[in-house]
C-alpha cells in the first residue's frame, strides 16, 4: 500500500463522516474537525490535509474498516472533469489512422454517477454493457485560472482512484456526445483513500492495474501517459477556474471489455480491482439495478 496518510470519507450508521486510515480501522476527524471542516473538501480547501494526519497520528481507531461503508472522496465537487483516451495504446484502439492527439478530450460526470469502494457498481435495466476503466483521480487543492504548466503539480492536494464504469451502447447514443454513457448512476466508483500530493516523483512513473476477477485486463504507467498530470491541468484551467475539491480523472489504459472480441461485459458477481503504486487498490462488485 502506501506508507502516507490515507484519508476516507465514510458513513457509519447512516451518518456521512471522514476520517484517517489506521491498520484497519479508522479514527474519525468528523467528530472532532466536522463543525470547522464539513467534509474532506472543505479540509482540502483549508490546506489542512497535513496538519490533520499529524494531530490524528497517536489517536487509537474510532470504528474498524469492516463496520464502515466507505463513500466517494469529495462528496460534492464543484466539478468532476474526466479524461479521454490519454494512453498511445488506448488512442490506437480507435484505428483510425490519426496519431495523438494535440489537446486533452474531456467530459463531465456527475458525483450521483459513482459510488464508494467495497460497494457494486450497478448495472441498469437499459443496457448490459457495462465496463471498466481504471484510471488515477487527481484532486485539486490550490484554485486558479490559466495555470502555469510548470507550476501546475504545486495544485495538487491528493490522488485517489477511480473505475470510470461506462454503459458503452449509451455513449454512442447521439452524434457526436459521450455524457449519457457515462453518468447512470452509481456505475463508477472513486477511492478508497485520498493519499495527500506532496512531489512530482509520486506521480512520474506509477504503475496503473485492472484486473476483473482476478485476471488482468490493463496494465500501463504514468510516465507513457499523452498528456501529463501538469498538462492537463493547465488546459482545463485555461478555459474554467479550478477551485478546491475539483476532481480530475485522468484516462485509462487499453484493456476495457470493449476491446475485446466478441466484448465481454460486466456482470453480476464480478470482482473489478483498480490500483496504483503508493495509492492503494479500489474494489467493486457489479449487481443489477434494483
Amino acid at each position: 500500500m502506501t506508507d502516507r496518510p490515507r484519508f476516507a470519507a465514510f458513513s457509519h450508521q447512516g451518518t456521512l463522516k471522514y476520517g484517517l486510515a489506521k491498520g484497519e480501522g479508522i479514527i474519525d476527524l468528523s467528530k472532532r474537525h466536522g463543525e470547522r471542516w464539513p467534509s474532506l473538501r472543505e479540509v482540502i480547501a483549508a490546506g489542512a490535509l497535513a496538519r490533520l494526519a499529524e494531530e490524528a497520528s497517536s489517536l487509537p481507531p474510532d470504528y474498524a474498516l469492516s463496520d464502515i461503508t466507505f463513500e466517494i472522496p469529495i462528496p460534492a465537487p464543484e466539478k468532476l472533469i474526466c479524461v479521454g483516451v490519454n494512453f498511445p495504446d488506448r488512442n490506437e484502439e480507435y484505428k483510425d489512422g490519426q496519431a495523438a492527439p494535440a489537446n486533452p478530450s474531456l467530459f463531465i460526470r456527475f458525483p450521483r454517477s459513482f459510488t464508494g469502494h467495497g460497494r457494486p457498481l450497478i448495472r441498469p435495466p437499459e443496457s448490459p454493457q457495462l465496463d471498466y476503466e481504471g484510471e488515477i483521480v487527481i484532486v485539486i487543492g490550490k484554485g486558479g485560472r490559466r495555470i502555469a504548466e510548470a507550476e501546475a503539480l504545486g495544485h495538487i492536494a491528493a490522488l485517489s482512484l477511480c473505475n470510470e464504469g461506462t454503459i458503452r451502447d449509451w455513449v454512442r447514443h447521439a452524434k457526436f456526445n459521450v455524457t449519457q454513457g457515462k453518468n447512470f448512476d452509481r456505475t463508477g466508483s472513486i477511492g478508497p483513500w485520498l493519499v495527500p500530493y506532496t512531489d512530482s516523483a509520486q506521480l512520474a512513473d506509477i504503475e496503473l492495474t485492472t484486473r476483473v476477477n482476478g485476471e488482468l485486463r490493463q496494465q500501463d504507467r504514468t510516465s507513457r501517459m499523452i498528456f501529463s498530470f501538469s498538462r492537463i491541468i493547465a488546459y482545463i484551467s485555461t478555459f474554467t477556474t479550478l477551485v478546491p475539491g475539483d476532481v480530475i480523472v485522468t484516462g485509462t489504459p487499453t484493456g476495457a471489455g470493449a476491446r475485446f472480441d466478441p466484448p465481454i461485459w460486466l456482470k453480476p458477481g464480478d470482482v473489478v480491482e483498480v490500483s496504483a503504486q503508493g495509492i492503494g487498490t479500489l474494489t467493486n462488485t457489479i449487481a443489477d439495478e434494483a
